[in-house]
């Protein structure tokens, strides 16, 4: 049903794959009062738990202009070398690298789990987009807002644009010789700017590349 959803919106789904043995897996999302998001999640084992390397679609891979993904994939085999599999074909062909890691700790078997997982595909991205809390988790640091912190630990030297999510403050974002604040905008706007910088680097601005 899902994959026939996206076909009807003109959605490429030739790279998905079924299994017949697993579930999808689905992530239930509430509303706390003070506007934080809760996640209860439906899996154990879920479709894409199982994702074998062979069963990548490496031509498509490779015709990929941004390969997106998060750190969810790196938790368990088969996913996880699937995963680093897809990111290396990605990275060949000369695809931008887009990373958020999406912190859920509730699907690792601990936090230091979760923060080597995390950390073990940093230096490979292009584009990391993470929250204040995520800053936190992976520095170490109370002081989510420490420009030194972020730059001295989560700025890797190939990375191009690294992103940090701000609630209902909006963003800000650090490249190679700046960071900008930006106020609260709409989700679509948020992702726009985000790779817009990478599709079209004869109209960006050299802080970016």
């Amino acid at each position: 049903m899902l994959s026939d959803i996206l076909k009807q919106n003109k959605v490429d789904n030739s790279g998905v794959r079924f299994d017949s043995t697993a579930r999808t897996a689905l992530a239930f999302i509430t509303l706390r009062d003070d506007g934080e998001r809760e996640f209860l999640f439906f899996r154990h084992p879920s479709a894409d738990m199982l994702l074998q390397e062979s069963e990548l679609d490496i031509n498509l891979l490779e015709q990929a202009r941004i390969f997106h993904y998060g750190s969810i994939s790196l938790i368990s085999e088969p996913c996880r070398s699937s995963h680093i599999a897809a990111m290396r074909i990605a990275k060949k062909s000369g695809s931008i690298l887009s990373y958020d890691p999406n912190l859920r700790l509730a699907l690792w078997p601990s936090a230091e789990a979760a923060r080597e997982g995390i950390m073990s595909i940093w230096d490979q991205a292009d584009v990391i987009k993470i929250s204040e809390e995520e800053i936190t988790f992976l520095t170490g640091c109370d002081d989510h807002t420490d420009d030194k912190v972020v730059l001295d630990k989560l700025f890797h030297p190939n990375l191009k644009l690294l992103i940090v999510t701000e609630g209902a403050e909006g963003c800000r974002y650090y490249t190679k010789v700046a960071f900008v604040s930006t106020i609260d905008y709409q989700t679509r706007d948020r992702i726009y700017i985000l790779i817009y910088p990478q599709l079209y680097p004869s109209q960006t601005p050299k802080m970016f590349l």
